[in-house]
């Protein structure tokens, strides 16, 4: 059960979503997608980060190896790629799939733009005009008739395709950018480092509700978090303490502090990996670590799911690693961990 900014509460039903990312070849994420649509999940996100295969791609061709399943591109930004075309990219993936897309929209990261020599000025503006002139060019309407649409626009500038709606969701990390999609959008995706920073993004983003005129039952809020499940616990942990290893440092300080840690924990893996020796990396993980995902056998991974859901999670999206075996985790969720969670009262 959710509340909404003005107190009603609403019932939704409890989803579940995988997000993977787009350095996997095609074949290795058919093989999650059925998996994914065989154990019940809702949706799958694929990453579009730079440099690596083209989700849009990808989706197109796993769209016509899945039948059910919501797929979505998790995320793109308005910088690399004109809003026009992610306009177009949206309307043709909704009618290919027959209307199971969803488009993630934000305002990307700024490390991987400088690559390509693209500055980010403006990225909540960006990202507000981009969430505007893509929802109007969808319905049929031209942006330079839609205010906070952003310029350039002319009279020419629509789609020349049936109007079409996509759900859109903004991928959002500051407050401004989480209240930004309690306003507009259909939906959010915040990776939540520890899991529990649920509460606080969620109150940013019924904020941005309310200030709206909507209640948290229009926007799709779930719970994004590092998963690593196994049989094995100990082999689930080290799963995500290799994706630790490698990424924690790079966390926002005051998301580490959330889960008492700081930026300076992750340094001996840092210095471990700089040697090359990736199983001392993940020795210097430590529980306190593992806590800013959730990660062990399936009893392990509901009874942390059960709590979240304590706190009014209704959509619970799980990230890599999945665990040592993407696709045997996939199974796991399916067959153990999303019933016991679909019949917790």
């Amino acid at each position: 059960m959710s509340e909404s900014p003005t107190g009603s509460a609403t019932e939704k039903p409890l989803r579940f979503s995988l997000r993977v990312n787009n350095d996997l070849d095609l074949e290795a994420l058919s093989a999650m997608a059925l998996a994914a649509e065989e154990a019940g999940i809702d949706q799958l996100w694929v990453s579009h980060d730079l440099m690596l295969r083209s989700a849009p791609a990808l989706l197109g061709a796993l769209f016509t190896r899945t039948t059910r399943i919501h797929l979505g591109i998790g995320i793109m930004n308005p910088y690399s790629v004109h809003p026009a075309e992610l306009a177009m990219t949206a309307a043709t993936l909704q009618e290919i799939s027959g209307g199971r897309f969803l488009l993630g929209l934000a305002a990307g990261s700024g490390e991987f733009l400088s690559w390509i020599g693209i500055e980010q000025p403006r990225p909540l503006t960006a990202t507000r005009e981009a969430l505007r002139s893509v929802r109007a060019l969808l319905s049929g309407q031209r942006p330079m008739d839609v205010a906070g649409a952003g310029e350039g626009w002319t009279r020419d500038a629509y789609l020349r395709l049936a109007p079409t709606s996509v759900p859109i969701y903004i991928g959002a990390m500051s407050p401004r950018m989480l209240g930004l999609a309690g306003e507009e959008a259909d939906g959010v995706l915040a990776l939540l480092f520890p899991p529990e920073h649920f509460t606080t993004a969620s109150a940013l983003v019924a904020d941005g509700a309310q200030r709206a005129g909507r209640t948290m039952a229009s926007v799709d809020m779930p719970a994004c978090i590092w998963l690593s499940i196994d049989e094995d616990r100990r082999s689930a942990d080290r799963a995500l303490a290799r994706k630790l290893a490698y990424y924690g440092g790079a966390f926002s300080p005051y998301l580490l502090e959330r889960a008492g840690l700081r930026t300076e924990d992750f340094a001996a893996a840092s210095d471990a990996l700089r040697e090359g020796d990736e199983e001392a990396a993940i020795d210097t993980i430590t529980p306190q670590m593992l806590s800013l995902g959730i990660s062990g056998d399936p009893d392990t991974v509901i009874e942390r799911c059960r709590e979240l859901m304590a706190l009014g999670v209704d959509h619970l999206s799980f990230g890599p690693p999945l665990g040592p075996d993407p696709v045997a985790a996939i199974e796991l969720l399916g067959r153990r961990v999303l019933p016991a969670l679909r019949s917790t009262p």
